[in-house]
């Protein structure tokens, strides 16, 4: 509640009440630091783990990922095996020193997923790397 130091109480307060605001305020910044973390989700898959120290990232790389199924992913956007060389030109603006970053299920063949690292290399991408989850001891 407001009050007046006014003599004359029939004027109307010309005060925000910030307290409304302050609350709605709070409550959006916990919706956004719990969805945050979600948003960053790409395609479903089971990384094998590794001792190996992370990367530093200087710019956004393009994901390639491949799933249980030997389904292929550049990003989150499905794509046929023959069409990877030329959607990853397109994405890079043909530029073969993109970071590329190829994610493989744990559970996948390893030949599928050389097949692809090398289809990459051999395209002139010189920046192709494997990303795992980092290890957990047991």
């Amino acid at each position: 509640m407001a009050f007046s130091l006014k003599k004359n109480s029939r004027e109307p307060m010309s005060e925000i009440n910030v307290t409304p605001f302050v609350d709605v305020m709070l409550v959006l910044l916990i919706v956004f630091m719990v969805t945050a973390p979600l948003l960053t989700v790409g395609v479903q898959v089971d990384l094998p783990e590794s001792s190996a120290d992370s990367l530093p990232e200087e710019q956004e790389p393009l994901t390639l990922t491949i799933n249980s199924k030997g389904e292929i992913f550049i990003q989150e956007v499905k794509v046929d095996y023959d069409n990877v060389i030329a959607k990853i030109l397109a994405v890079s603006k043909n530029r073969t020193d993109t970071r590329i970053y190829v994610r493989g299920d744990k559970t996948i063949n390893y030949g599928r997923v050389l097949d692809v690292m090398g289809m990459l290399s051999g395209s002139g991408f010189t920046k192709v790397a494997l990303i795992s989850e980092p290890y957990k001891e047991r």
